[in-house]
């Protein structure tokens, strides 16, 4: 029970707060580029551009920097075993993240919002770029931790002390999954920022509004969609590889694989038994699976059967299995909602081939706007799949996750935690999706001319961080 409930709030919490994090990772790069823009052009149109999206990405940072702190608690309050054992691996990218990414991302954040008008306008920018290298920076470090728990390496196993020890920091940060997951992680969240601007830019071109900003916009989405989208496809594919390698369990999972077969096929949907344990109706692409696990055509994929008998053999007595139909469907979901995406963004850019200016179908606007779901469902699921694939290990092949719950905290005390937190998250939900709508909806700032005519003062009282224009 106190097990169950624990991940049940890790998992909460953890996909809660990575709704944030790809938006505010890809918002701050491509805010930058618009400021890029505006200070080599001296173009209007790039300022409000920059005021606009930045001011939605401030909202969304604050959001994620609140979200983030209460899942660094978690590992002492829920899991304090596994904060034990693996705190010798963890401790150097965590600090190094926290010491050194986090900082220079808040700092110069800090300097940019309240830097306009005050800081030169080239210093200004560079401000803005390396809060948005800070933002990366941290998302490397964090997923150099989790990768380490994918395939962990660089470390060695203390019998004596029942703890993980670092024996090579080097091959931590070096870990080919870290570099594989964060290749990955960063297209996605250039998906996810793409189609923000892309859903927000419809909406407001659908009524006629500020067609000077929101055409450059819905234009610099489409293309960072598409191109986003083909790294989506090539990191994942290579990422499908070292999973096979790594963890040959989660890649069959993902296939609901029980026999050994080559060459494999891969069902595009499929109903089974309520267990999952065999398939009465599919639709599948031929030696598809084998493509993806192995790099050919006729490769063979291990089957679930034949790897929990190794998994006993190695490991002892135990069910080696993680819950199949969740992989099976949450894999083909970050599939498809990826799909959707890259799809709407072809589909775009070939509407405005002939000219960027030309208005567009108000069908394609209003599924542009639809459409806002799909890149944060996609990295949902991306992330539940990632990580109930890998049970039941904590960490992958030493630290089963049943070891890792900490033994004194009463499942009373998960479950209240976990009921106060979900109500908590729901309260920021109504306020983040208040704040964001409002000021989606209110448009960029006026032109130059205009704002000069306006009444004086040097910041603008509608924005939820005043000082910042």
């Amino acid at each position: 029970m106190n097990l169950d409930l624990a991940r049940w709030q890790f998992a909460i919490v953890t996909v809660y707060h990575f709704l944030f994090v790809p938006l505010t990772i890809g918002l701050s790069l491509l805010v930058a580029g618009m400021q890029t823009a505006w200070v080599r052009t001296g173009d209007d149109r790039y300022l409000r551009m920059t005021k606009f999206w930045g001011k939605l990405f401030l909202i969304n940072f604050a959001m994620g920097v609140v979200t983030g702190i209460v899942q660094e608690f978690q590992f002492g309050m829920n899991w304090s075993d596994y904060s034990r054992f693996v705190g010798d691996i963890f401790g150097a990218p965590l600090a190094i993240e926290g010491l050194l990414a986090f900082f220079l991302e808040s700092t110069f954040l800090g300097l940019w919002i309240f830097g306009w008008d005050r800081l030169p306008k080239r210093v200004h920018l560079a401000t803005i770029w390396l809060a948005s290298i800070g933002t990366v920076l941290s998302a490397y470090f964090i997923l150099a931790a989790n990768s380490w728990m994918q395939h962990p390496v660089g470390s060695v196993v203390n019998s004596a002390t029942g703890r993980a020890e670092m024996k090579d920091f080097g091959a931590v940060l070096t870990n080919s999954t870290a570099v594989g997951a964060f290749t990955h992680t960063i297209a996605a969240c250039f998906v996810t920022a793409g189609v923000f601007v892309l859903a927000i830019s419809s909406w407001h071109l659908a009524k006629g509004q500020h067609t000077e900003v929101f055409r450059p916009s819905i234009r610099l989405a489409l293309v960072t969609v598409l191109i986003a989208s083909l790294g989506v496809v090539i990191s994942g594919d290579l990422q499908a590889r070292l999973m096979t390698q790594q963890q040959p369990m989660k890649m069959a999972a993902a296939e609901a694989l029980y026999d050994t077969v080559a060459p494999s096929s891969f069902s595009l949907f499929t109903i089974g038994t309520l267990d999952g344990s065999e398939e009465v109706w599919s639709v599948r692409l031929p030696k598809v699976l084998s493509f993806m696990a192995t790099g050919s055509f006729d490769g063979k994929v291990e089957g679930i059967n034949d790897l929990q008998a190794a998994s006993e053999q190695k490991y002892g007595p135990g069910d080696y299995r993680p819950s199949i139909p969740t992989t099976y469907w949450t894999f083909r979901l970050m599939i498809g909602f990826g799909a959707l995406a890259a799809l709407l963004s072809v589909l775009g850019l070939w509407l405005t081939r002939r000219t960027a200016t030309a208005p567009m179908p108000r069908w394609f606007y209003r599924a542009s706007v639809v459409a806002l779901f799909l890149p944060f469902a996609a990295n949902s699921v991306g992330w539940i799949f990632t990580e109930m694939g890998r049970q039941p290990w904590a960490v992958f092949g030493i630290l089963r996750t049943a070891d890792g719950v900490s033994p004194s905290v009463s499942a009373g005390t998960v479950l209240t935690s976990l009921i106060v937190l979900t109500l908590l998250y729901g309260a920021l939900a109504v306020v983040d999706g208040v704040l964001m709508v409002r000021y989606a909806a209110a448009g960029p700032p006026p032109p130059a001319g205009d704002r000069e005519s306006e009444d004086s003062g040097d910041t603008d009282t509608t924005h939820p961080l005043t000082v910042a224009y």
